[in-house]
C-alpha cells in the first residue's frame, strides 16, 4: 500500500489540474486505441506477405507451365514436318504422337488460364490489403504525432495544443477504425506523401 504523503499533491489550480486530467485520459485512450490497431496492421503485414509470395510462386508455375507448352509446339511441329515425309507405317505413329501433343498443349493452356487467374487474384489481394495497410499507417502516424503534442501540452499548458492534438488524435482514429472495419477512407496523396 503507497504512503499518501509520497503521492504528488495536486496543484490547487483546479484548471491546471484539470488540463491534466484531459491529457492522461487522452493518451490512455489513444496508447489503448494504438495497441489494437498495431496488432490489426501486423496482421494485415502478415498476409500481405503471404499474398505476395503466393503470387511470386504462381507465376512462377505459370512461366513453367508456359515452357513447357512452348516445347510441346516445338515437338508438335516437328512431329508435323517429319509426317510429311515419314514412310506410311512411321506415319501411323506421327500421327499418335500428334494426338498425344495437342491433348497436352490444351491440358497446359488451361492449366496457364487458370494459374494465371489465380496469380491475378493473390495480385488484387495484395493491393487490397496495402490499401488497408496505408489506412493503419495513417493512423499510427497521426496518433503519434498527437501523443507527442499532448506531451507538449503538458509541459505548456497551452489549452489550444490540447485541441490541436485531439484534431490529429480524431484523424488518426477515423483511419484506424477504417482500416479496423474496412471503410473506403482513403487520403491517396496523404498516402503517397508518407510512403
Amino acid at each position: 500500500m503507497e504512503n499518501p504523503s509520497e503521492l504528488l499533491p495536486e496543484s490547487g489550480d483546479k484548471g491546471r489540474d484539470q488540463l491534466n486530467n484531459w491529457i492522461a485520459v487522452s493518451v490512455a485512450i489513444l496508447a489503448a486505441f494504438m495497441a489494437v490497431t498495431k496488432v490489426k496492421d501486423d496482421n494485415i503485414v502478415q498476409a500481405m506477405l503471404q499474398a505476395k509470395s503466393d503470387a511470386v510462386d504462381t507465376w512462377n508455375e505459370y512461366q513453367s507451365k508456359r515452357i513447357k507448352h512452348h516445347l510441346l509446339e516445338l515437338g508438335h511441329d516437328q512431329a508435323t514436318a517429319m509426317r510429311a515425309n515419314a514412310p506410311p507405317q512411321s506415319a501411323t505413329v506421327l500421327e499418335d504422337e500428334l494426338k498425344r501433343y495437342d491433348s497436352d498443349m490444351a491440358r497446359y493452356g488451361s492449366d496457364e488460364k487458370d494459374l494465371q487467374a489465380k496469380a491475378r487474384g493473390l495480385e488484387d489481394k495484395y493491393d487490397a490489403l496495402n490499401y488497408r495497410d496505408d489506412q493503419f499507417d495513417l493512423s499510427d502516424a497521426a496518433l503519434s504525432v498527437s501523443l507527442a503534442m499532448l506531451a507538449v501540452t503538458a509541459l505548456t499548458r497551452k489549452r489550444w495544443l490540447l485541441w490541436t492534438s485531439l484534431v490529429f488524435a480524431a484523424f488518426g482514429a477515423a483511419m484506424g477504425l477504417a482500416g479496423l472495419l474496412g471503410l473506403p477512407l482513403h487520403p491517396n496523396w496523404l498516402s503517397k506523401l508518407i510512403s
